[in-house]
This record gives structure tokens, C-alpha cells and sequence, in this order.
């Protein structure tokens, strides 16, 4: 007893836990079923990514390639120490951000003329690929209208009008002219470079802002390094037209190398003056000094100079060229770095140092005679001016060797070339993103579908949940005759191989295990319109038929009844006493099967059911057919299946397979019970095949064994 006690609540733990996820193998399954659904969805995809792909202009990107020289030059080099001054070296990075600079890219949109645009019109023209070509190299609008739309027309070969805003014509002109026109206290200047189009073609011309141009091409240029610390530079750009693209990028790279250039110059160019500028005064320093020399020669005659003094004298010229030559480089290195830079003080310690030993020389001279003594002082005043003078002329020949044969840290490798091949769009690209993505929003679909009849799946479920079996699980059909609302054979007498059809036959025999003797009257009902009750009424009434026994199928649905009958009186009439019951009876199709169509539809047929003339007219069918079936109207919107109910032997609630809610079965239910406790069950219909789940006890179509079910209430 325990044991059977711990199975159960085992059992109702399972049945209890809620069947809200999805699993892979039911994920696949529901795409499966919606297979021409997403079929469709890929279709106008592929439909969307072709129109897409040809809708976008064609673009040709050209490259370029780069080598930057990091480390220097060798004319700089060749200079020594103040070439290392000259020298400054441009890592990658910089001279990437350089070449996207203004200062470069300024001269290109000037020189290609990028300012200006003619965009050719018309959706057929673009979609074929059939677009004209305008180049403009001069345009200049009245600035007041520069922000409207101005058309250029080809009206020849190689003629064509110009349009104003609002749409007369303001001249026309040929290609390589340079047109002119008044407008609006103002004048119209335009030039066209070159033109291919039909005739009639429009172009929608624009004079843009050089830089808004500028930065525009900045972004559309991609430069990188290839590699790492490679100094090789790569910079591509992409246009509609591939000599444009060419032309563009070589116009950039002829402009960046040019004013690498001048810059790597600049500096070698600003010394040179700062020399040429010194040179004259230098020069008459010398001249002076010799003179002075000269005349104190005159003066004194020759003057006899011993070794020690001639010794003294070179040691003394040559602290006085190195002192010279430091306060050369001093003068350098303050034009480049602060005081207080170590290359800077480094060179004030050696000039400190050489003073200090030519004071010592100083000292010691003044034990030599006077005449000595002031020849010596001329002399090296002489040859101090004149190393001054010597050095200066070097340095300058030197600077004017770099300024002539300075050619920059950067070089082109390879010139842009055209290319044949246009680089976007990628078609094949964008029809499979187009076709992925369009599947995708199918898949969402389907499943947002499927989220939205989130209603009972599982008979289990609903069994532990309200106490009452499922009988059968009827699935979708796929005869095409189900959905005919004209057709006069139901499903099992036209498809009776067909799984629903096996479904039904299992209903009948559900049914017949939990009949008792002498109960016949069964009825059929629904929550909500469209859950297939009439549908199961129909076929279940065929099936007993098709058995042998009489069966009467009754639409008690007066207000819109759906079984057709062949005589216009019916139900209504009947208990509105107007007619006996065997007038309003009408023989079908199917042998043994007979109808008795709802009869005249009523706003509130309530009252004729509140009577006892229904249950009179049962009794009395009772003694003439083996089986009476009542198809009754929707639970939730009527009260008609609350009175019948009671009156019947036995009740089928046809319940949608995943769109009635268990709360809302479970209420319903709760309704009809309120007056009487009678045997129900439960019938699922659309029922769809899901892995883990199976529709019923019966033949599929391949011969199989489907598990299912019943049970007496």
C-alpha cells in the first residue's frame, strides 16, 4: 500500500511539472512542420538580396604601398654631428596619421576635384547597371542655392542643359566648356571633364564642402602597416569608377611623399639661411683682422719667434677653432631642445673646459716679450676668423649637398593601378546574408507562433488535472478535402486510411467500453469556436454508421449551426412545436447516418432548450436510432451546452490541441458540472506529431502501431 501510495504521488509529481520546454529534437520538428513556411521566407529573401546587390553601385579599390625609412636617410647621415641634429625619425603611426591629414588630404580634394559630384537618376538605370558618367572639374553654384537640387541633362552626344531648382533650363553647353550663367543676382560656373551617357540621362550636380570632402575621404581611405614594425605602409580606397580610384590614390601618394619632402628639407633649409645670413660678417671679421696683422708687422718689422713660442701660439689657435666649433653646435642645439637639455649642457662643460685651459695659456704667455706677445695675440685672432670663416663655408656646402639631394624617409612602392575587377557589392555575399537572415525571422516567426498557442499538449497533464481521460487524439489531417467547407463526404468515408480517420475509429471504441446498456446520447463541445467539434460530431456519427447501427446526428447549434441538412426545417422547429421530429429528419450520404440540421437560426434559442421538449424529443429518438449524436455550441460564449448537458447519457469536450488553456478547459468544465455529474471525456483535435508524444491507439499510414489510451471516467 505504500509503495502503491509513493508511486502515485510520484506519478502527480511528474504530471503536475510543467511542459513548457522545448527540446532539440521538438525544436527541429516544429521547423519541419512549418517547411513551406520558411521555404518562403528564404524565397524572398534571395528575392531581396538579388534587388539589393544590383541596387548597390559598383565599387573598384585600388592600393597603394608605402616603405618608411625609420631610421634616416644616409645625406643625413653624412653630415656627422649635425647631420644627427637634422635627423628625425617618423614611426609608422605617424606617418599613417599624416597621411590622412588635411595637410595632405587638402591638396587631393583640390586637385581631383572631389568636391563635386554628379549622381546619375533613375531606379531602372541602377538596377541594371546602365547608370551614365559625368566628371565635373569646376562648379561653382550661387552660395544661396548651393543647398537645392540642380539637374544636368545630356541632350547630345556631347552637349548638355543645366536645370535650376526650379526646373527651367539655364544653359547648355559641350563637355570641356566652360559654361557661365546668371542666376539670382549671381553666377552659375560649371565645367565638365568628361561624359558618358544616353541621351536624356539626369544628373543630380552638387558643389559640397571642400571639408566636409576632406573628411569624407578620410574615412574612406584604409591605411595600415603591414605587418608589425615592418615600415611598410598599405593604403587602399575604393570608388565607382576605377580610374577615379587609381587616380585618387596616386594623387595622394604623389602629394604625401612631396611633402615628406619639404619637411625632411625644412630643417637643413633653415640652417642653411641662418649661415648664409652669418657668412658676410664673419668674412669682414678675417679681412680686419689680417689688416690689423699686416700693419703691426709694418710697424715693427720682423719679429723673431722662437719654438716654445710658435708651439704656444698653434696650441692656443687650436682650443680657439674647437671653441668655435662648440659654440657652433651650442647655437644648433638651442634651435632644437631647451638650456637645460643634457645635449645642450654637455656642450657648455667642454666649452668651459677648453676657456679654462686657454686662460692657462694666457697666463703663461705674459712671461714672453711684448712684441711676442701682441704677434701672437693677431696671429690667433687671424686663425681663430679664419677656421670660423672655413668651417662655415663647409657646413654650407654640406647643407646645400642635403637641400639638393634630400629625398624623404618615405618611398613608393607600388603606384595604384586600375583595376578590372570591381571589388563591391559581393553579391553572392549579400544574397546569403539576405537568405540567412529572412530565415531567421521565419524561425523567430515560427516559434512566436508557437509560443502564442501555448496551450494543453500533453494528455497526461490533462488527465492528472482534471480527472477526466482523454479519449483520443485526433491529428491534422492532410487531405485537402478536410478544409472544404463543400464537401458532402466527411473525412472517414472519403480518406478512411487517413490518420485521423484511424483516430476516430479509436474514439468509437473508447466510446463504446465506457457506454453502459441503454445509454445513447452522446454530445459533443468546445471552448471556443474553430476547435473541430462539428467536425468530430460529423465523423464520429459516420463511423457508427459505417458500423451498422442507426445513428442520428443532431446540430444543436441554433444560433450558427454548420452540419448541412437537406431539408431547411430542423431543430428550431421542432421544439417550437411547429413540425414533428421525423419531418425535420433528412437522410445522408452515408448509409444508416441521418441529420436534423439546426433548423431556422435564433438570437437566443435558450428558452425553447429550457423546456422539457428536448428531453421528450430524446426520449422519443431513443427508441428509433442505436446512437444520437448533439453537436452543441462553443461552452465559453453560450449557455445552450449547460441545459443540454444534463440531459445526455455521455459528453465529448473537443479541446485544441495546444491553444485551450488548462485554466480555461478546467473552468469550463467546473460550468457544465454545476447542474449535473455526468461521463465526460476529453477529445484533442489539430493534434500535430511532436517526438515523445503520439496520437492514439490505430493504423498510421505506413501499417504502424500508434500507443495511446482510454479509460472510463
Amino acid at each position: 500500500m505504500a509503495d502503491s501510495e509513493q508511486q502515485t504521488i510520484v506519478v502527480g509529481a511528474q504530471a503536475q511539472t510543467p511542459n513548457n520546454t522545448i527540446t532539440l529534437l521538438e525544436a527541429l520538428f516544429i521547423l519541419w512542420k512549418r517547411r513551406y513556411l520558411l521555404c518562403l521566407f528564404l524565397l524572398v529573401g534571395a528575392a531581396i538580396g538579388v534587388v539589393v546587390g544590383q541596387w548597390i553601385r559598383p565599387q573598384y579599390t585600388s592600393d597603394a604601398l608605402f616603405q618608411i625609412d625609420i631610421k634616416g636617410n644616409k645625406s643625413a647621415r653624412a653630415l656627422g654631428e649635425m647631420g644627427s641634429l637634422l635627423e628625425v625619425a617618423s614611426p609608422a603611426d605617424a606617418e599613417i596619421e599624416l597621411i590622412k591629414s588635411r595637410l595632405v588630404l587638402n591638396y587631393v580634394v583640390d586637385q581631383e576635384h572631389l568636391m563635386y559630384s554628379a549622381t546619375p537618376q533613375g531606379a531602372l538605370n541602377r538596377l541594371l547597371h546602365r547608370e551614365g558618367r559625368m566628371d565635373i572639374d569646376f562648379l561653382d553654384i550661387p552660395e544661396l542655392a548651393r543647398a537645392d537640387r540642380w539637374e544636368a541633362v545630356v541632350t547630345g552626344e556631347n552637349t548638355y542643359a543645366i536645370y535650376t531648382p526650379e526646373e527651367t533650363k539655364l544653359v547648355e553647353g559641350k563637355v570641356g566648356d566652360l559654361l557661365s550663367a546668371p542666376y539670382a543676382g549671381d553666377t552659375l560656373r560649371m565645367r565638365v571633364k568628361l561624359m558618358r551617357a544616353t541621351l536624356g540621362e539626369k544628373f543630380v550636380i552638387k558643389q559640397g564642402n571642400p571639408l566636409l570632402a576632406v573628411r569624407g575621404l578620410a574615412g574612406s581611405l584604409k591605411v595600415a602597416e603591414k605587418g608589425k614594425q615592418t615600415g611598410v605602409i598599405g593604403i587602399s580606397y575604393s570608388h565607382r569608377y576605377a580610374d577615379r580610384a587609381a587616380s585618387i590614390l596616386n594623387t595622394i601618394a604623389n602629394t604625401y611623399v612631396r611633402q615628406n619632402v619639404e619637411m625632411r628639407s625644412a630643417e637643413a633649409e633653415k640652417t642653411l639661411e641662418f649661415l648664409e645670413t652669418r657668412l658676410p660678417g664673419i668674412k669682414a671679421t678675417l679681412d680686419s683682422s689680417e689688416k690689423v696683422l699686416s700693419d703691426y708687422r709694418h710697424s715693427v718689422g720682423s719679429v723673431d719667434m722662437t719654438g716654445e713660442t710658435r708651439a704656444h701660439l698653434d696650441k692656443e689657435v687650436d682650443l680657439q677653432r674647437q671653441l668655435l666649433q662648440l659654440e657652433q653646435q651650442r647655437q644648433e642645439a638651442t634651435r632644437l631642445f631647451k638650456e637645460e637639455h643634457p645635449s645642450v649642457q654637455t656642450i657648455v662643460k667642454q666649452q668651459d673646459k677648453l676657456r679654462g685651459e686657454l686662460a692657462r695659456l694666457k697666463k703663461s704667455a705674459e712671461s714672453m716679450p711684448v712684441t711676442q706677445q701682441e704677434m701672437i695675440r693677431l696671429q690667433e685672432d687671424v686663425s681663430l676668423n679664419n677656421a670660423q670663416y672655413t668651417a662655415m663655408l663647409n657646413n654650407i656646402q654640406q647643407l646645400r649637398v642635403v637641400r639638393a639631394g634630400e629625398v624623404g624617409n618615405v618611398r613608393v612602392v607600388d603606384f595604384a593601378q586600375i583595376e578590372p575587377i570591381q571589388s563591391k557589392p559581393k553579391k553572392f555575399n549579400i544574397l546569403v546574408c539576405s537568405m540567412a537572415a529572412s530565415f531567421m525571422v521565419g524561425v523567430l516567426l515560427v516559434f512566436l507562433l508557437r509560443m502564442m498557442r501555448n496551450g494543453i499538449r500533453s494528455s497526461q497533464e490533462l488527465e492528472h488535472a482534471t480527472n477526466v481521460s482523454v479519449f483520443a487524439k485526433i491529428p491534422e489531417s492532410k487531405n485537402r478535402l478536410v478544409k472544404d467547407k463543400r464537401r458532402k463526404l466527411t473525412l472517414v468515408e472519403s480518406s478512411p486510411n487517413d490518420q485521423a480517420s484511424e483516430a476516430f475509429r479509436t474514439l468509437q471504441t473508447a466510446l463504446d467500453f465506457s457506454l453502459e446498456a441503454g445509454q445513447k446520447v452522446v454530445m459533443t463541445c468546445g471552448l471556443m469556436p474553430g476547435v473541430g467539434k462539428s467536425f468530430v460530431a460529423k465523423n464520429l456519427a459516420a463511423v457508427y454508421a459505417m458500423n451498422g447501427k442507426r445513428v442520428l446526428l443532431i446540430d444543436a447549434d441554433m444560433r450558427k449551426g454548420v452540419i448541412r441538412s437537406s431539408k431547411y426545417i430542423g431543430l428550431t422547429e421542432v421544439l417550437s412545436g411547429k413540425v414533428e421530429w421525423h419531418e425535420a429528419v433528412a437522410d445522408a450520404r452515408c448509409e444508416n447516418l441521418f441529420v436534423m440540421g439546426c433548423g431556422k437560426r435564433l438570437m437566443s434559442p435558450s428558452e425553447l432548450l429550457r423546456h422539457d421538449k428536448f428531453k421528450t424529443l430524446l426520449e422519443d429518438l431513443k427508441q428509433e436510432y442505436d446512437m444520437i449524436i448533439v453537436d452543441t455550441p462553443p461552452v465559453s460564449m453560450v449557455t445552450d451546452a449547460e441545459l443540454i448537458y444534463p440531459l445526455v447519457d455521455f459528453t465529448l469536450m473537443v479541446v485544441h490541441y495546444g491553444a485551450d488553456s488548462l485554466e480555461q478547459i478546467k473552468e469550463n468544465l467546473a460550468n457544465l458540472r454545476r447542474y449535473a455529474d455526468k461521463p465526460c471525456a476529453f477529445v484533442l483535435n489539430h493534434c500535430e506529431y511532436e517526438p515523445g508524444h503520439y496520437y492514439g491507439y490505430g493504423y498510421y499510414g505506413k501499417g504502424y502501431y500508434g500507443k495511446g489510451y482510454f479509460s472510463k471516467s
